[in-house]
């Protein structure tokens, strides 16, 4: 039987009503309000993940005259928290994608590419022509993004090999041979996890490996200057734990994220119901839910504004009855892993 095709001009007109419906509950004026954008507010935070960076790295550095649990204990918190920050550029660089994290373009397109994709493998004009597919089709079978979430729930001992494959880096070594493949012109770029091979035109190994160096030079630049400053300080092992974070809890973090913002919501083309706002706490704050982005269905409503607008949006859609009460992380990792286990 073959599945049915979804109606995009209906679902065209229920986004636009929902918008519709959005700006009569909250007034053009507030919607005009909460579109104000920062440089201020930008810099900060572009800075501050910088200065955490920095600061568990010289924690790490004080650790190594310390007794040996404390040295560990420091060390792996650190590396956490680096881990954190990482997704915390992704974050920044998905705002600057909507052009909200500055209120100038340049400032959006260039400086946050350089200081908060870059340093992480990803690039912003490759990632806003994807990202904007999936606001486009968000609560249907064509988002772009759909097999982030595909096939769930699933059981907790799955979630918990997923889990185990992030921090060992096993899904770091995936994702990194999927961009080096992609910034080579091998694989269609994308985000998710579906993968398309693009036809190979009779480019040779030569052909790929110039492709790549022209996609990816920014990346290893800024890698390997930051490489030449934990080495010019005289503690390259610095460098070693940005990649361990990178490699580790990273992509453990950017997973929960990822399940808590659509995982096993309506399928529907309506945003205040196909995506999920997370309550967070200091701790989920720190690790999965930086610079709100856990005020996911706020985000999608009004996709254009800036992340610190985003809990005064959610006061007014609880104070309008609009969106229900959120969930806890925990909630979300204890729904999508309620499939009951294969005896």
């Amino acid at each position: 039987m073959d599945t049915p095709q979804p109606d995009l001009f209906a679902e065209g007109l229920h986004r636009q009503n929902a918008r519709r419906q959005l700006t009569e509950l909250l007034g053009e004026q507030t919607i005009r309000d909460l579109h104000r954008r920062s440089n201020l507010w930008g810099w900060w935070a572009v800075t501050s993940v910088w200065v955490v960076v920095a600061a568990a790295m010289a924690a790490i550095v004080w650790a190594q005259s310390q007794p040996l649990w404390i040295a560990v204990v420091t060390v792996t918190l650190a590396i956490l928290i680096i881990g954190g920050r990482q997704l915390a550029m992704a974050i920044l660089m998905h705002e600057a994608s909507h052009r909200a994290l500055f209120e100038n373009n340049w400032l959006n397109d260039t400086l946050a590419n350089w200081l908060c994709g870059h340093p992480i493998f990803l690039e912003i004009h490759k990632y806003r022509r994807h990202h904007f597919v999936h606001h486009a089709k968000t609560g249907t079978r064509d988002d772009i993004d759909y097999s982030l979430i595909r096939d769930l729930p699933t059981s907790r001992t799955s979630l918990i090999r997923k889990f185990s494959r992030d921090l060992l880096g096993i899904t770091a070594i995936k994702s990194i041979i999927g961009l080096v493949l992609m910034n080579a012109g091998v694989l269609r770029w994308t985000m998710a996890s579906d993968m398309e091979r693009l036809p190979s035109k009779g480019q040779s190994f030569f052909d790929y490996a110039a492709a790549f160096v022209k996609n990816a030079w920014p990346t290893l630049l800024f890698n390997l200057m930051l490489f030449g400053l934990c080495y010019w300080i005289g503690h390259s092992e610095l460098f070693l734990a940005w990649l361990v974070a990178y490699l580790s809890p990273y992509y453990l973090f950017l997973r929960i994220r990822a399940l808590a913002e659509h995982a096993m919501t309506e399928q529907s083309p309506d945003m205040l119901k196909n995506t999920r706002t997370t309550r967070a706490g200091l701790i989920a704050r720190a690790f999965v839910a930086p610079f709100y982005v856990n005020y996911h269905i706020e985000h999608h409503a009004l996709a254009q504004i800036s992340c610190w607008q985003l809990p005064r949006l959610h006061k007014m859609l609880r104070a309008k009855h609009a969106i229900p009460a959120s969930p806890g992380y925990w909630d979300v990792l204890k729904l999508v892993s309620s499939k009951p286990e294969i005896s």
